[in-house]
């Protein structure tokens, strides 16, 4: 069967998340409904990572498995179209080899999360970043953030429901920087790791955000990451500031 890579983007708010549920509104299942009016029966798709209820993408990237030949732009385009209304596009439709896999050949994952500091309550914005009353001190943020870059044992910053075999990862990157915009200062943390703990990013973030407040010192963080207690964690951040931005291969079949 011809095996297709597909580079997706969505709003998160409308979902449950990235992985089908019987009853719910997903995002895998959006994309599989859209690809059954192509080929009626049912389609399982695999994706390079399951997004949480609320959390969105504008790099995701899936694989399908197709009967026939299609070329991928015109799959792709008849692909968007059997998704309307819902708020997810296909990017980019790449022809990949049988032993190509969005999840398993994948060697990064990278994030951003968004906060948006000002007392105003959210219009345009609403839904897409995490809104914070208060300034953010960057320069406190990045220097408790630099505790957690490297290898660890990141059992402070799992949820309780993590279904991964161990609690060690090594976080390849996690800068912070300040974005002037015209809806207000944004704070930026672009995150990077070959994978994730489930909720690591938005515990790790929603722990930095106190130390931008003045809560928190970045001794503090390395305590919270050194007690390997989920406990010890800070408060974790709301899933609407967090976006996958991209997944990197050996082989980027979208470079």
């Amino acid at each position: 069967m011809p095996r297709y890579a597909l580079l997706v983007e969505y709003d998160g708010g409308p979902f449950s998340g990235w992985q089908r549920q019987v009853g719910l509104p997903s995002v895998q299942g959006a994309i599989e409904n859209a690809l059954s009016k192509l080929e009626p029966r049912a389609h399982k798709i695999a994706a390079a990572g399951r997004t949480d209820a609320g959390v969105h993408a504008r790099g995701q990237v899936a694989h399908c498995d197709m009967d026939k030949d299609w070329d991928p732009f015109r799959l792709s385009e008849a692909v968007n179209y059997h998704l309307k209304p819902a708020p997810v596009a296909i990017r980019a439709c790449k022809a990949v080899g049988d032993g190509w896999h969005a999840r398993f050949t994948a060697t990064e994952r990278r994030y951003l999360f968004r906060i948006l500091c000002r007392r105003a309550p959210l219009t345009l914005e609403a839904g897409q970043v995490w809104r914070v009353n208060q300034d953010l001190d960057v320069d406190a943020m990045q220097e408790a953030a630099n505790r957690l870059v490297g290898h660890h044992d990141f059992t402070t910053f799992r949820s309780t429901i993590c279904q991964a075999r161990s609690p060690m990862k090594t976080l390849d990157r996690l800068d912070i920087h300040k974005v002037d915009t015209f809806a207000g200062p944004e704070v930026h943390f672009d995150v990077r790791a070959r994978s994730f703990l489930h909720n690591q990013v938005r515990s790790i973030v929603g722990t930095l955000e106190r130390a931008g407040a003045g809560k928190w010192s970045p001794d503090d963080v390395s305590a919270a990451l050194e007690a390997r207690e989920r406990a010890a964690c800070g408060p974790v951040s709301p899933p609407e500031g967090l976006y996958l931005m991209g997944v990197g291969y050996p082989d980027d079949p979208f470079a």
